[in-house]
């Protein structure tokens, strides 16, 4: 533990030298923590006690934890039937690997080629996965974290096909040649033995048959080999004698095949829609031929075409008929039919329509002999963006309720939100009002992916994640130890009239499609108010109740627009942009934040907003219930900017929003427009930069309208009003397809229509972000979209001064702070941080007591201080002056529409300080201020930058966060080159900085987030949530926290076959795979044509896995448990034979005894 002394920080610094970064060899962090210029050991407000920082670079360390959501781009799915477990493999290369809730496991082959076929080494603890660069890899599952034992590269083939029967360790291996291979498991060496295509088929065949389709023993013989060809050739291959027992041809290509169990009879499923069923004993051609799906034409002769049948499995039952279920096969005669599962169970044919194409299935049998009735109860249906188990066992084939949380990308996911350690109440309170609205008709068995072992270990603070969607849904998500439970979902569009077709230009929708997407969340856990910001530039404010209700839902409608005009005007008091608070009444539905409105000129549409909301009686069910809707509108033409930035307070009641253009603050409980204005007006004569060679307006033009900016109280509206002389002038001047945005300043026409031609003014609100907003948030788009969106608008750095015209409003944050330098005592304030790095406090002058907060106006007066950093400002936090975090003010919940009357329920209990720090405000703050490119430390109220870090020159933040760990704090901090960094604070030190993320998509960009106890996560692909910790502790403890993929399970006995079956039926375990296909009969392979590549699992793929002492008893407790269950097996097997020695003596004993005294003619 270090003290830090800010006099001797001070005292040295000719001294100082910079800071290097701790990420090994990283040169993003290219300044050190150094004193802002004129600072002094005796400047007002300077500490002079010391601060103890706690957080030193051991505290840090980077790892994943576990990835939730839905494989992206599935293309591969195993089952083990008697581990219960489940994996998947996707066009990325990763494998996911799922058991019963809370075992999740994600692997990622390191060369990311698409997986092609996945083969479970059943109840083994391995598997075997076939991508598509023509490698295989066999994978260890007895560890948390499975890694790759040996690969097996293809030089000179590629795989189209693998087969691995049960308890066999050769792997049959089919080819796009047609050749087929083996591969054996252990030691993931080729054997010598080749079936080569051109000797499975006819010598009299003139064509190659194509790729190996599909590899599969005889259930009655496993010396005998069922080879499948592309163009219909089937071939029956005795592996002993190597040479084909039969062969068969269709015309029509095969897509699979699958056995009866008793061996005799096989079935095909064909490019032409159509099934045959084949007989062993007259292969010559089918003995049944059937089309599905195909119905018969007029003529009577042919039927109608047919998609094909891409898979079938047949499985047969001991007291009913057998399952046929197949995937494709519908008819050509209706294109838009949905993808559909068919399940043939006697005369019955089923048609399940799926919502997404399937990519694969499998049958879920109650034994893994191919060689005994399958007796089915499930089938697993793998969907491009879903995962369905139908329970075969009712006849109505209804589905399991999936406990994975796979639906996260239901409706695309547009931003997230992670709340880590926050109330413990939360949880069970979310859970109970979502349970309510769960779907029924589910299977009322169990659900049957249930393997592996999973225990909540030690982590046991509430985690809370939040998601926003497309749609305008939000879903709360449960998130502790690891996991993830939906608890609750929101449909914040329910508060706005649906759109119907045709209307478009009538609400003047800005939006072409997903017009409620949700861009922005704010949650307060403690007082549950929640607020979102939408595309269609709204914000909600919802509060939290368990009662039902049915009211109207409020609405304000704020102007908040740029303003480009020709003329300027002399007489600014004409219009004066602080109107008196008494001639203001606060009124629902009208208040605009202007005093004169212009009329639409022709198809001009002004004042209008986006959407139109609910202007009815709703019903709102108990959850999060709709208390006031913010809608932007329409100024002369000009659409409203989507919202870049969102603050609430419970306590003030106050909302604040930005965007380009400017601040609004509104009172959500008097339902009041406080203040609309553009960005540059909040200056005042405070404003740092000199605009004049950009703008020809002149310097007095604010200054005699705007100088009380620094001292005069605003009330209710503050917003400046326009000349309607200018205003026509704008209208006709500026397109909504073609717009520049100047917040503050002013333009002639000829300047408007040179930026318009110039191309990077405002773009229309589509799907397209404003330059200076990029990092703040982002609409649902189109990846490529994204990508050049992104690279577009951080081209050059938003903090020039060439981006006054874009100045957005980025970041706002509501504290009780020192605003003034000769302030004594903190005050409730709005941080106001812009896109060129300006910080604005203003002061909020609430009403004194609780009983006059409905009645009193609340007053906003700018308080004249003005802070500055380099880049968009991202974040903001106040420490008191031990260095504790101050948390933000805030109400206590009570429910707002509680059955109980009198005074003690409308009484509000207000907590404005931290209960840490309630005890020792002291007389001065720490503000910790984080922008793009920098990060400063202020003394507070002397406004003294004690600490300034460059933190990247040549990148740049997307996202910062003060967070709580280990009982002290610390900023986290995400830079777009990928790094990952934490600073101590106050002084900014460098404590930990990683190249861990590349952001190569806008997604990663858009979703990352921090949050308390050393916890991240982000949007790793459009349909799953990565997790992960920047906490040493619980990298250390992560192995605890994992669940077991592989738990012991002894493998069901075969059945008794009875003697007559074993004698005349064919018996597999009289086949020696060993003596066949082993080095000393079948030779070697040739080294040429596959490479083996030992891998690093087993136990060297633990290390690292863990470090330090953990690792060490991970890797001890792996090697006992290995070589305990050897010597198990060992014991057993010993127990028997003694016991079976013993028996042999005693009754030799005995023999002995009959007869020892008999002569030889006695017997």
């Amino acid at each position: 533990m270090k003290k830090f002394n800010f006099r001797k920080v001070l005292d040295g610094l000719t001294a100082a030298s910079p800071v290097g970064s701790s990420g090994g060899g990283s040169a993003s962090v290219a300044g050190g923590a150094s004193v802002h210029p004129g600072a002094t050991a005796g400047a007002a407000g300077t500490p002079r006690e010391e601060i103890q920082e706690t957080l030193t670079s051991d505290y840090f360390q980077i790892c994943k934890t576990v990835r939730h959501g839905f494989p992206y781009l599935p293309t591969a799915l195993a089952f083990d039937p008697v581990q219960k477990i489940l994996a998947i493999g996707t066009r990325t290369g990763a494998i996911r690997i799922l058991g019963r809730p809370g075992v999740d496991c994600y692997c990622q082959h390191e060369s990311g080629a698409a997986v092609l076929q996945l083969q479970f080494l059943i109840n083994e603890g391995a598997l075997v996965s076939a991508c598509a660069d023509d490698a295989l890899h066999l994978w260890n599952l007895r560890q948390k974290r499975p890694a790759i034992l040996h690969s097996l590269k293809f030089n000179r083939e590629r795989i189209t096909y693998c087969h691995l029967p049960f308890q066999s360790k050769w792997l049959y291996v089919g080819t796009e040649r047609g050749n087929t291979h083996i591969v054996n498991i252990e030691s993931f060496i080729l054997s010598g033995y080749v079936i080569m295509w051109n000797k499975a088929i006819e010598l009299s065949t003139k064509t190659h048959p194509g790729p190996v389709v599909h590899l599969s023993d005889s259930p009655r013989d496993e010396g005998k080999l069922l080879i499948g060809y592309e163009n219909g050739t089937i071939v029956f291959w005795d592996l002993r004698s190597k040479r084909a027992d039969l062969r068969a041809y269709y015309d029509e290509a095969i897509h699979s095949v699958a056995w009866h169990h008793e061996g005799k009879q096989f079935m095909c499923s064909h490019s032409d829609g159509s099934l045959t069923l084949w007989n062993l004993k007259s292969p010559n051609r089918p003995f049944q031929t059937t089309i599905p799906h195909g119905k018969v034409q007029r003529d009577g002769k042919k039927t109608e075409p047919c998609k094909p049948i891409l898979k079938v499995e047949y499985k047969t039952c001991k007291n009913s008929e057998p399952f046929v279920i197949f995937s494709g096969g519908l008819s050509y005669d209706k294109p838009c039919r949905r993808p559909s599962l068919t399940i043939m169970h006697g005369k019955a044919i089923t048609v399940l329509e799926m919502d997404h194409p399937i990519v694969d299935f499998l049958t879920l049998c109650e034994t893994p002999y191919p060689n005994e009735f399958q007796e089915p109860y499930a089938v697993v249906v793998l969907l491009e963006k879903d995962l369905i188990v139908v329970d075969l066992t009712q006849s109505n084939f209804p589905i399991f309720e999936n406990p994975y949380p796979i639906d996260i990308h239901e409706s695309p996911v547009t931003c997230t939100e992670y709340f880590a350690d926050c109330p413990p109440d939360l949880i069970p309170v979310l859970y109970s009002v979502g349970a309510k609205h769960k779907k029924q008709g589910y299977s009322n068995k169990e659900w049957p992916i249930s393997g592996g072992a999973w225990n909540l270990g030690a982590q046991t603070y509430p985690e809370i994640i939040i998601t926003g969607h497309a749609d305008g849904s939000v879903k709360f998500w449960d998130a502790s130890a690891i996991t993830l439970q939906m608890l609750y979902k929101l449909k914040t569009s329910k508060v706005f009239e649906k759109q119907k077709v045709g209307e478009g230009k009538t609400t003047a929708e800005i939006v072409e499609e997903d017009p409620f997407a949700v861009q922005m969340i704010y949650w307060c856990p403690e007082s549950r108010i929640f607020c979102v910001a939408g595309v269609s530039a709204y914000v909600i404010v919802f509060r939290f109740s368990k009662h039902e209700v049915n009211t109207e839902i409020a609405s304000l409608e704020v102007r908040l627009q740029c303003e480009v005009e020709d003329i300027i005007t002399p007489e600014p008091e004409t219009n004066p942009p602080f109107p008196d608070a008494s001639s203001q009444t606060p009124s629902l539905k009208s208040l605009s934040g202007s005093t004169n409105t212009v009329a639409c000129e022709g198809t001009m549409k002004d004042s209008i907003p986006c959407l139109s909301v609910k202007a009815r009686h709703v019903r709102m069910p108990p959850g999060y219930q709709a208390d006031l809707v913010i809608q932007l509108v329409w100024v002369d033409g000009e659409p409203p900017q989507q919202i870049t930035s969102l603050a609430v307070n419970s306590a003030y009641g106050l909302v604040a929003f930005g965007n380009c253009n400017g601040l609004a603050v509104v009172d959500f409980m008097q339902k009041t427009v406080l203040l609309s204005m553009g960005t540059l007006d909040l200056y005042g004569s405070s404003d740092p930069y000199q605009r004049q060679p950009r703008s020809p307006r002149k310097s007095r033009q604010f200054a005699a309208g705007l100088t009380e900016l620094s001292d005069s109280p605003v009330s209710l509206e503050f917003e400046r009003c326009k000349s309607p002389t200018s205003d026509h002038v704008n209208g006709h001047c500026t397109s909504p397809t073609s717009q520049s945005c100047s917040s503050g300043k002013r333009l002639s026409s000829a300047d408007v229509s040179r930026a318009s031609r110039r191309g990077p003014g405002r773009p229309p609100f589509r799907k397209a972000q404003s330059a200076a907003c990029m990092e703040i948030s982002l609409p649902v788009t189109t990846e490529e979209n994204r990508e050049n969106s992104f690279s577009r608008s951080r081209s050059s750095s938003v903090s020039s001064i060439d981006r006054d015209s874009k100045e957005a409003i980025t970041a706002l944050y509501f504290m009780e702070s020192f605003a003034r330098k000769n302030d004594s005592a903190v005050s409730s304030c709005l941080w106001v941080g812009t896109g060129l790095g300006m910080v604005i406090i203003l002061s909020l002058n609430l009403p004194a007591s609780d009983d006059l907060r409905q009645s009193e106006p609340v007053m906003v007066s700018p308080s004249g201080t003005v802070l500055t950093l380099k880049g968009a400002v991202l974040t903001f936090a106040c420490l008191n002056c031990m260095g504790t975090l101050t948390h933000r003010p805030y109400e206590v919940w009570r429910d707002p529409h509680s059955a109980d009357d009198g005074d003690k329920t409308r009484k509000r209990k207000l907590v404005m300080h931290s209960p840490s720090s309630s005890q020792d405000m002291g007389d001065h703050q720490f503000a910790v201020i984080c922008s793009e490119k920098q990060a400063k430390v202020f003394s507070l109220p002397s406004q003294t930058c004690l600490y300034v870090l460059n933190i990247t020159e040549t990148s740049f933040l997307l996202r910062a966060d003060v967070v709580t760990l280990c009982n002290s704090v610390c900023l986290a901090c995400f830079c777009a080159n990928g790094h990952i960094m934490t600073l101590s604070l106050p002084s900014l030190r460098p404590l930990l900085d990683i190249n861990y993320l590349p952001v190569t998509d806008m997604r990663i960009a858009r979703t990352f987030c921090f949050t308390n106890e050393g916890q991240a996560l982000y949007l790793s692909s459009p349909t799953e949530i990565q997790r992960l910790t920047y906490s040493q502790e619980m990298c250390d403890n992560l192995q605890d926290m994992l669940g077991d993929l592989f738990t012991p399970v002894e493998t069901p006995e075969a059945q008794n076959r009875g003697f007559l079956k074993g004698l005349f039926g064919g018996s597999g375990q009289a086949f020696d795979r060993e003596e066949l296909f082993g080095e000393a009969t079948a030779g070697k392979a040739s080294r040429s044509l596959a490479q083996h590549i030992p891998g690093s699992g087993g136990i060297e793929g633990v290390r690292g896995a863990a470090g330090g002492v953990i690792g060490d008893l991970t890797r001890a407790r792996l090697a006992l448990d290995e070589r305990g269950q050897k010597l198990g097996e060992l014991d057993e097997r010993t127990a028997s034979m003694m016991a079976s020695a013993e028996a042999f003596s005693k009754h030799a004993h005995e023999v002995m005894l009959k007869y020892k005294d008999k002569k030889w003619y006695q017997f």
